[in-house]
């Protein structure tokens, strides 16, 4: 049967001072349609039904995410010690759905990306997972097309045509994942049309990823085989913060991905933004006349190309401003050059370095 992991883990710093450490990015409703944990959830539709849905993220949020999935069992949300990386989170999902369904197909997403139409998404998924059940050792991700040289994503470079079907989104085989690049490759990955943006959304059989984990990773693997023999004991607790902090952190592209044979690449027949940074929004939502995507209670003149967001209905006003990110919230205040965005995450460092934990 097809299970979903959803991966709700990150702290996303560059959405401060909306995200913070007890409401990240994936606890925030940034587009509208909800918050982007429960767009992901909702976007499966009639896929599966809910005990096939698990959630892992960091122990901090369980019960945050517990109040925004009231009707999923608690033993829906696994909650992780500490950060260590992707692998080590797929790892133990695998091992979780195992128990209940050795021969489960899994597909494993960020909690945290805006996707549409959503028929097209769940179509995709299934042409997915019906490539693995025909296979004994496939993994699938799907590729974004590229809209421009970013530098910001991992690319995949597609290899051979696996198939011809006129009905199916086209499916290559994977030559080899790329970390993400410097400026002068990321126009050359651009224009050769032969690079997807890594979406980091994955369909594999339960057993295919444990048994390449195993392979790849044994020392990892070993520590996640002891988390899951003490799972639904006393020792539970004491045993997954003992062994999960003992792991040394590794992305699943690294330790499965980069060494796997049987890797396949479906185009992505959907719309798909990672919602990244706050220039996002501007992507997501309409603009005024000026350019200005505006969230809140806003009077702007002279300003242009400004993205204006408030958590209530404080009054912002702009005067000669333009290319200017301003964030209020209840607490703080951010107003920032959009050309220096990536830097949001240095402001952050720079509160946990002054002790200022009410403001993170």
């Amino acid at each position: 049967m097809l299970h979903a992991v959803i991966m709700a883990g990150g702290a996303g710093t560059r959405f401060w001072p909306a995200s913070r450490v007890d409401r990240p990015k994936q606890l925030l409703d940034l587009t509208g349609d909800g918050t982007m944990i429960q767009a992901t959830a909702s976007r499966l539709g009639d896929l599966m039904s809910p005990e096939r849905l698990l959630i892992v993220t960091n122990e901090r949020l369980v019960e945050p995410i517990q109040q925004q999935f009231p009707n999923l069992p608690a033993a829906a949300i696994v909650g992780e010690p500490c950060k260590r990386d992707t692998a080590p989170c797929i790892g133990l999902a695998a091992l979780l759905v195992s128990r209940h369904d050795p021969d489960a197909i899994m597909v494993v997403m960020p909690s945290d990306h805006v996707i549409s139409p959503e028929s097209a998404f769940q179509a995709a998924i299934r042409y997915g997972a019906a490539l693995v059940a025909d296979s004994t050792d496939k993994i699938v991700t799907f590729g974004i097309q590229p809209q421009y040289p970013a530098e910001t994503f991992g690319y995949i470079e597609r290899g051979d045509l696996l198939t011809n079907d006129a009905a199916a989104p086209p499916t290559f085989s994977v030559a080899r994942f790329r970390e993400k690049p410097k400026g002068d490759v990321a126009r050359e990955y651009f224009e050769s049309g032969r690079f997807y943006w890594n979406s980091g959304i994955f369909i594999w059989k339960a057993k295919t990823i444990l048994d390449a984990l195993r392979r790849h990773e044994p020392e990892m693997f070993a520590h996640l085989e002891a988390i899951d023999a003490a799972w639904g004991t006393p020792e539970q607790a004491k045993t997954l913060t003992a062994e999960f902090t003992a792991i040394r952190g590794k992305s699943i592209d690294y330790a499965v991905m980069e060494h796997h044979q049987d890797v396949a690449v479906i185009e992505a027949p959907f719309l798909w933004d990672d919602v990244g940074n706050w220039q996002s929004l501007q992507r997501l939502n309409d603009s005024d006349s000026d350019g200005n995507t505006v969230l809140a209670n806003h009077l702007g003149v002279d300003t242009q190309e400004c993205i204006i967001k408030a958590d209530d209905d404080h009054l912002i006003v702009t005067l000669g401003m333009r290319d200017v990110i301003v964030v209020h919230t209840r607490d703080a205040t951010l107003v920032a050059d959009k050309n220096r965005e990536e830097e949001i995450r240095e402001v952050v460092k720079q509160l946990q370095a002054n002790g200022w934990d009410a403001h993170l």
